[in-house]
């Protein structure tokens, strides 16, 4: 009796442990049915729980390659192929819906291959969707990643693409997506009304913490738009995480912006755009290269070493950029590495790039030429003119945050009210 006894033992143990396993399995996966991930996207919690929200109702969608869910799915092939969605048309910011444009480059109307739906550019001519655009739209989605600071443009097309829903009688939904650079941390000028662009069109510091929607919240709210505003929220994201810290894999937003290094750097960097010298545009780092063709690279990194600067290590570099400022000539400079995500200060490091270029090379450095108004590019990407001057005059980036420190404070205390994580 023994030995079937123990057979039957040996048969209840292995299918416990197989329904074990398989438990865990349905459990960990996230994907079974009734079973809620973690971590969603607002595209996501969309399409699982508020699809009330654009049933019966035409939808426009503004977006291009990061609408996306977790599994890489473009927000156009998902809405499209919904039988209880309505997909009218589809409009597309800088770079395109597809994201095959290069940076300024003007993108006309068109209709798009895949589903025949006919897609409006929401920059150059046309930045805010005319009554014509929207003659056949009842809802505007909006679903793309911005990257953290002021003067990525997506979050202006979100903004006046708002005012034309207002002012056509649209209703707005902001499907929200993570800030790559965590939602604690805000530095550095708030922009001077005054310098206003399309590279910085509200009064929010460069390095802003906020997700889009809750800047969709705070334009709304704070200057005047007073959309019909919906933020669809996400699951599972808290503030203090970088975009490595979820789950999702990193799609370029833009074709300068091929990394999360790049995103890091970028609030600093992005400054070199206002000066003669590349930010590395036509080359496969983009804004961690920085380089001329009058910088001596050795001197140059070792200068910015002695800064000392958290977070972030200086190598001597030299490229050809294939495109763009100094194309095909051989530069000299640095590229970026941050070695410390959370230690690492952009907007302070860029300034002391700018800075030690201007102090290094007086005859050959130069900020981009001013307009008839006595503007130059690089106040409009830093949101003032004091910068600029202040770097002329020999001040220290250390006086320089000292002067922008309570319009920071500010700022801060009115984006409190908007925060939704």
């Amino acid at each position: 009796m023994k030995k079937p006894l123990m057979m039957l033992l040996t048969v209840v143990l292995v299918l416990g442990s197989l329904t074990a396993v398989f438990a865990d399995k349905g459990e960990n996966n996230g994907k079974g049915k009734g079973k809620k991930k973690e971590f969603q996207l607002g595209v996501e919690v969309l399409l699982d729980e508020n699809k009330e929200l654009i049933e019966g109702k035409r939808v426009g969608l503004i977006t291009n390659p990061t609408g996306v869910d977790q599994e890489l799915n473009s927000i156009v092939d998902l809405l499209h192929n919904d039988p209880d969605v309505e997909l009218t048309a589809l409009y597309g910011p800088e770079h395109g819906v597809r994201g095959d444009a290069q940076a300024g480059e003007y993108v006309e109307y068109y209709i798009d291959e895949t589903t025949g739906l006919p897609v409006y550019s929401l920059y150059g001519q046309t930045r805010k969707p005319t009554p014509e655009m929207l003659e056949n739209v009842d809802v505007l989605l909006f679903d793309i990643q911005d990257v953290g600071t002021r003067f990525y443009t997506y979050i202006y097309t979100m903004a006046y693409a708002m005012e034309a829903a207002q002012e056509n009688g649209k209703e707005f939904i902001v499907l929200d997506r993570p800030n790559p650079l965590g939602g604690q941390k805000v530095q550095g000028p708030v922009l001077d009304p005054d310098y206003a662009s399309f590279v910085g069109n509200y009064p929010i510091p460069l390095r802003h913490g906020m997700t889009v929607g809750e800047l969709a919240r705070l334009f709304n709210e704070e200057f005047g738009i007073g959309a019909d505003l919906t933020v669809v929220e996400m699951n599972g994201w808290k503030r203090n995480m970088y975009y490595d810290d979820t789950p999702l894999e990193f799609v370029m937003p833009s074709p300068n912006m091929p990394t999360l290094d790049t995103a890091l750097v970028y609030p600093g960097a992005a400054l070199i755009e206002g000066t003669n010298v590349s930010e590395g545009r036509g080359t496969t780092k983009p804004f961690e290269l920085i380089a001329a063709p009058f910088v001596d690279s050795t001197e140059f990194a070792q200068a910015l070493k002695d800064l000392g600067l958290p977070g972030v290590k200086f190598r001597a570099a030299s490229f050809t950029p294939s495109f763009s400022k100094h194309a095909g000539t051989l530069s000299h400079g640095v590229q970026i590495h941050v070695t410390n995500k959370k230690a690492f200060k952009p907007i302070e490091t860029g300034l002391h790039i700018v800075k030690t270029l201007h102090d290094m090379y007086p005859e050959d450095f130069e900020f981009r030429a001013e307009n008839s108004q006595g503007v130059s590019f690089f106040d409009n990407l830093i949101g003032n003119g004091w910068v600029r001057e202040a770097i002329e005059n020999g001040d220290s980036v250390k006086e320089m945050k000292k002067q922008w420190h309570h319009e920071l404070k500010d700022f801060e205390k009115v984006r409190r009210g908007y925060l939704i994580y």
